[in-house]
């Protein structure tokens, strides 16, 4: 290794060549319309590996032997392309006068092969390559010392020599290979290179194989070949690649210039260079640095101070009198002792001067007094100077003040471990204190809580109030809680109105419940905000180690659910950690993750049911039911994704996705009959939903006819009742088929449904299970069955299951139902099979056409 370094030293000491020096000026160039053959012939006849694309003497991109890769060589028309659509643009230049080693570290850094070079005026003269440097640059020793197993790192791209050409060429555009070797089956490999391709489209021989394009026997050289023996052979051939053998002569390798070139680390070279210039740089301006050095420490706003061996004082600087107070008159002759503020003790002097006398030199933060009796904090730097005898003759003291260094460092830590509003523990200290108290816990084999609270509907607070109230409201609750708490006993605010409070030692279950009812109670006094009297209260969750939870995250977690088990109890009191709780809060939270995937990769299915005739028999329309076939849990009830979707406010995707679906059912099934779709009340109310519903039935070519939207009564809001009545009416006007689903379970207006356009009424579920044996719902049945025949509208019966509820519907006047009497909902393919007869004859169409105008 240092044989290697002083070789480089040499080299980097010699006067470093210029590109011009080295350049190829032949330059081949070609127009932008040149076709790839032509260009590939120029490069074949002029031996070249490339060719510069130009237009008005101005260079427009290169095409280069890497590029020919991209062409497919089994595709006449591939030559006739334009050599534009196939270059490299821009193309990376360097001035004539730039020195070798930084062209080679730009091509090491670009990851490219070649540069062009250009005079003052940016006129190209020629083209620098590796092989330019490799063949010119004086490295011979370093090639000397290198053996050709150091260049090679991964093992060659082999290809089978039954491969088709133009396969092998992209398998080597993919793998980014200059050459790859080609096996036959006799066992003697071959070599493809980038040059052999050029050849190749030069001579447009489309039918060409592999094997006759592959150059064999290959020529090789072993892995303990000198990188100088193998780059004489490259030059002797003319070759720019050689494959390297192993100890058992097997192929492991090839090798390129572009592996020689990275391997003579010229950004090392330059480095030394830099490092020699550094240092004559550094010797010519010692004098100077001597010269300037009594007025740096003039100038320096650190205070100096030089002592004897003894420790007498015999210079200080400027900086030293402001800091202490003392002029240097005052200082000269004395002791360091004059500064001493009394505050450390004996010890503390004994191991800095132990400290300084065995390492020659001490660091700390030490505290002083000024001339004025002020007591400061110091960063004081004492050095041992010694002789040329290695005696120690005198000190250097440097010195500053960091007084505002220290109460910026407390302001950070109390930014980073307390609340700034409260006062109070932020959530890292409270998690550093939660971890320390645990551990005890876990030693001690005792228990420890955690309480966390949420303020109530606190919200309101800040939105009614604003926030200055909100937070005069925060910190008088961070007052509150911590005076009612004992010592040890942590409270932290989290962020927000969330608080926890941290007991390290839990003897009783009784206590926590005592505490709790006792940091409720702290809420029952109103708190005085803008002049007036709130009254705020808290729910509280607590979850107990070791029974509830093993570590922090956990101890927290189940708190929280504790907390929103107490607010969904009703508020303003506290709850225990249930394990049922917090498993079904977890499994809704790995639902909601699911079903939001499942919207996202359009897992849904729709599934439809049968509106049937129930005087025929006859299918007189369908409804179309989402449906969630889990890959693991099977089928999920929509009543468990539907309104956790309701809660997300996913609802809108969901029932767009729905509605896309059955139009393209409806196109490629072409159903007569109309298919009701349900829609939320947050469509209703989206400005966008006309639109878009719109464009379904544009992107599908169906009919309005086709399609009934079944709206619930909680979408007939009577706060948009006007905007709904508008979009309704607007609807029905188009010729979509309006009806209200689950009639009789909301609250809906008799007037306001009395003035909305709608087709038909549903009898919801719950009032045909009983019939006709339950009065109640007997009674309610005729009821809606008379209203509907009053208003002209249509009525028919969900969940149909029994003969008997049937006849009592049809002798109520109610002509359609639908239920699993019929048939329950099932996909389409599967729903046909079942009812084919009645598909045959109502749902298939008598002539197929893209608009379903039957509907």
């Amino acid at each position: 290794m240092v044989s290697n370094l002083s070789q480089l030293f040499a080299t980097a000491e010699q006067q470093e060549p210029k590109v011009s020096q080295l350049i190829s000026r032949q330059l081949i160039c070609c127009d932008a319309d040149t076709p790839v053959q032509h260009a590939a012939r120029l490069m074949h006849q002029h031996q070249v590996s490339c060719v510069l694309i130009t237009e008005n003497n101005s260079v427009l991109g290169i095409w280069t032997e890497a590029d020919a890769k991209r062409v497919n060589c089994q595709l006449t028309p591939a030559y006739q392309q334009p050599i534009s659509q196939l270059m490299t643009s821009p193309v990376i230049s360097v001035d004539a006068d730039t020195p070798l080693n930084q062209a080679a570290s730009l091509m090491l850094q670009k990851r490219i092969r070649r540069l062009l070079v250009v005079d003052s005026e940016h006129c190209p003269l020629g083209i620098l390559t590796q092989s330019d440097i490799i063949r010119q640059q004086r490295i011979e020793h370093y090639l000397r010392l290198r053996d050709v197993g150091s260049c090679i790192s991964k093992p060659p791209l082999t290809i089978a020599s039954s491969l088709s050409l133009n396969l092998a060429i992209q398998t080597m555009q993919q793998h980014n290979a200059e050459a790859a070797i080609v096996d036959f089956a006799d066992a003697i490999p071959g070599i493809i290179t980038e040059r052999d391709i050029i050849k190749l489209i030069a001579e447009g021989s489309c039918d060409s194989e592999l094997s006759q394009l592959a150059q064999r026997p290959v020529l090789t050289v072993s892995r303990d070949c000198s990188l100088l023996q193998a780059v004489d052979i490259l030059k002797e051939k003319n070759f720019r690649h050689l494959a390297v053998t192993d100890s058992q002569q097997k192929i492991c390798g090839v090798l390129s210039f572009s592996d020689i070139l990275i391997n003579v680390e010229y950004a090392y070279v330059e480095q030394l260079k830099q490092a020699l210039q550094a240092r004559d740089q550094a010797l010519r301006t010692s004098a100077d640095y001597l010269r300037l050095a009594q007025k740096v420490i003039d100038a320096s706003l650190d205070g100096i101070m030089i002592t004897d061996v003894r420790g007498i004082i015999e210079s200080v600087n400027p900086s030293f009198s402001q800091l202490t107070g003392y002029s240097a008159a005052e200082a000269l002759g004395q002791t360091p002792a004059l500064l001493s503020s009394g505050l450390h003790n004996k010890d503390f002097y004994r191991t800095l001067w132990q400290t300084l006398l065995g390492q020659g030199h001490w660091q700390g933060e030490i505290w002083n007094k000024r001339k004025n009796g002020e007591i400061y904090p110091q960063w004081l730097s004492i050095t041992a100077i010694r002789n040329e005898k290695g005696e120690i003759c005198q000190f250097a003291a440097i010195f500053s003040d960091i007084s505002e260094r220290k109460h910026q460092e407390k302001k950070i830590h109390q930014l980073a471990y307390l609340d700034e509003l409260t006062g109070l523990a932020n959530r890292r200290l409270f998690l550093d204190r939660l971890k320390l108290a645990l551990a005890n816990a876990q030693r001690h084999q005792h228990k420890m809580a955690v309480l966390f609270l949420d303020l109530d509907l606190f919200k309101r607070i800040n939105d009614t109030l604003g926030h200055q109230a909100g937070d005069d409201a925060l910190t008088e609750v961070a007052r509150r809680l911590t005076a009612s708490v004992r010592d040890g006993e942590s409270v932290a605010r989290l962020g927000g109105d969330e608080f926890t409070i941290l007991l390290p030692e839990v003897s009783d279950i009784s206590a926590l419940e005592i505490l709790a009812r006792r940091l409720i109670s702290q809420f029952e006094r109103p708190f005085r905000l803008l002049q007036q009297d709130f009254f705020l209260t808290t729910s509280i969750g607590i979850s107990v180690f070791p029974s509830d939870a093993k570590t922090t995250d956990q101890l927290i977690k189940h708190a929280d659910v504790a907390m929103y088990q107490a607010k969904s109890a009703g508020r303003n009191q506290y709850c225990f950690y249930q394990e049922h709780i917090g498993q079904q809060t977890q499994n809704e939270l790995k639902l909601e993750q699911e079903l939001r995937l499942a919207l996202q990769q359009q897992n849904m299915e729709v599934w439809y049911q049968p509106k049937v005739d129930l005087n025929s028999g006859l299918i007189c329309g369908l409804e179309a039911l989402v449906r969630w076939q889990h890959y693991q849990h099977g089928l999920i009830a929509p009543d468990r994704f539907i309104p956790l979707a309701e809660k997300l406010g996913l609802i809108t995707l969901l029932s767009e996705q729905v509605l896309a679906q059955v139009c393209r059912d409806i196109r490629d099934h072409q159903l007569k009959v109309p298919v009701a779709v349900n829609i939320s009340a947050l469509q209703l109310i989206d400005p966008r939903f006309h639109q878009r519903l719109q464009h379904h039935l544009d992107q599908y070519e169906i009919s309005p006819r086709c399609i009934e939207l079944e709206l619930t009564e909680s979408c007939l809001i009577p706060e948009q009742a006007d905007a709904t009545l508008a979009l309704l009416t607007r609807l029905r006007q188009q010729g979509f088929r309006l009806s209200i689903d689950d009639f009789g379970t909301g609250y809906s207006s008799l007037s306001y449904l009395r003035r909305l356009p709608i087709d038909c009424l549903k009898i919801d579920r719950s009032f045909v299970d009983e019939l006709p044996e339950n009065a109640e719902d007997s009674q309610i049945a005729l009821a809606i069955i008379a209203m509907a025949s009053a208003l002209g509208l249509d009525v028919i019966a969900e969940g149909v299951e029994h003969p008997r509820q049937r006849d009592f519907l049809l002798q109520a006047g109610c002509a359609t139902g639908q239920g699993y009497l019929y048939s329950p909902a099932l996909p389409l393919p599967q729903l046909k099979q079942s009812m084919a007869a009645a598909f045959r004859t109502q749902i298939e169409p008598d002539v197929v056409t893209h608009q379903a105008t039957a509907c």
